[in-house]
C-alpha cells in the first residue's frame, strides 16, 4: 500500500488529471457518507466534501509520500466539519444577540438607549472573526442569504 500510495502522490504532484479523478471517483462516497454522520445535512456533507478535495488539491505539493492519502482525506473532512461547526455557533450566537436587540429596539421608545445597543451589537460584530464577520453583515445588514 505504502508504494501505491507514493505512486499516487508523485502522479498528483505531477498534476496527472486521471488520477485526480479517479481518487475523487474512488473517495468522494466514503467521504461523503463520513462527512454526512458528523453534520447529518446533505448539502453541508456535499460541500464539506468539496473543500476536502480542493484542499488536497492546493496541497498536493506538500503531501508526504509515507502519509496515507485516504487519511488526509478523511482528516480534512473533520476537520472541515469542525470549520463549519465553530462558524455556525458562532453565528448562532451572534444571531440570537441581534435578534435580542431588535425586539428592545422595538419595545423601547429611549433612542439613546437604542443608540447604546446598536454600538454594543456593532463592537461584537467588530470582534468576529474576519470570514464570520463578512457572513454576518451580509446576511443582517444587507439582507443577503
Amino acid at each position: 500500500m505504502s508504494e501505491i500510495n507514493k505512486t499516487i502522490i508523485s502522479k498528483l504532484q505531477q498534476g496527472d488529471q486521471k488520477t485526480w479523478r479517479e481518487i475523487v471517483d474512488r473517495l468522494s462516497d466514503q467521504l461523503f457518507g463520513y462527512a454526512l454522520s458528523l453534520c447529518s445535512d446533505h448539502s453541508i456533507a456535499s460541500d464539506i466534501v468539496q473543500q476536502a478535495f480542493i484542499s488536497l488539491y492546493e496541497y498536493r505539493f506538500k503531501l508526504k509520500p509515507d502519509y496515507p492519502l485516504k487519511s488526509f482525506l478523511y482528516k480534512t473532512v473533520y476537520n472541515k466539519f469542525i470549520n463549519y461547526y465553530h462558524k455556525e455557533k458562532s453565528l448562532s450566537r451572534l444571531h440570537e444577540q441581534y435578534h435580542h436587540i431588535l425586539q428592545e429596539y422595538l419595545n423601547t421608545n429611549s433612542d439613546d438607549y437604542i443608540k447604546k445597543r446598536i454600538q454594543i451589537i456593532n463592537l461584537i460584530i467588530e470582534d468576529l472573526p474576519k470570514k464570520t464577520k463578512k457572513v454576518f453583515i451580509l446576511k443582517k445588514k444587507r439582507g443577503l442569504s
